[in-house]
């Protein structure tokens, strides 16, 4: 699955800098995730580093995207291929 941001984000821009796939991006109003680029930090990290930093707790798996472990890993493998 990825992940999404809810509308309790407050903005505070500590997610955004986390994301080693550059994911995390400013929107209209709160901060968004493109679901093509996020791999829940599979093969960078054990965890997603963006629920880690957040202080709302606002970031929760997105149930419109449901993606195994294996294929985040591939998802991972062609954003760093590129």
């Amino acid at each position: 699955m990825a992940l999404m941001i809810t509308d309790e984000c407050i903005n505070c821009d500590v997610c955004e800098p986390e994301c080693p796939n550059d994911a995390i991006s400013p929107g209209e109003e709160i901060y968004v995730i493109d679901p093509n680029l996020c791999t829940e930090c599979v093969g960078h990290y054990d965890e997603p580093q963006c629920q880690q930093v957040c202080p709302v707790d606002c970031i929760p798996l997105d149930p419109e995207r449901h993606e195994s472990q294996e294929q985040l890993m591939k998802k991972y493998r062609i954003i760093t291929a590129a």
